[in-house]
């Protein structure tokens, strides 16, 4: 199975509802790799790595997000795989 790195900006309401918590428990159950942060604009931020099917698995989960969220767009860009994440974090 092919590993692929999507980059991933949520829009709606996100923040304040307990999202990069559920998105890192949700990312480390799909043995994916990397971060998920909130921006000054209201959205969360997420790069995540690992095998495209559990990739694909979590880009389903954060378009519906943890109970309490509204998610009204999650944009999605591709990006090279590059292996530089030891596990998923939430950073700042």
């Amino acid at each position: 199975m092919p590993r692929v790195r999507v980059h991933l900006y949520i829009e709606g309401r996100v923040q304040g509802v307990g999202y990069r918590a559920s998105a890192q428990y949700k990312a480390q159950d799909l043995n994916l790799t990397g971060w998920v942060r909130n921006l000054r604009d209201g959205r969360v931020e997420v790069v995540a790595e690992g095998e495209q099917e559990n990739i694909a698995q979590f880009i389903q989960w954060c378009r519906k997000g943890p109970p309490g969220s509204i998610v009204r767009k999650v944009d999605i860009q591709q990006e090279e795989y590059t292996g530089e994440f030891n596990h998923f974090g939430v950073t700042f």
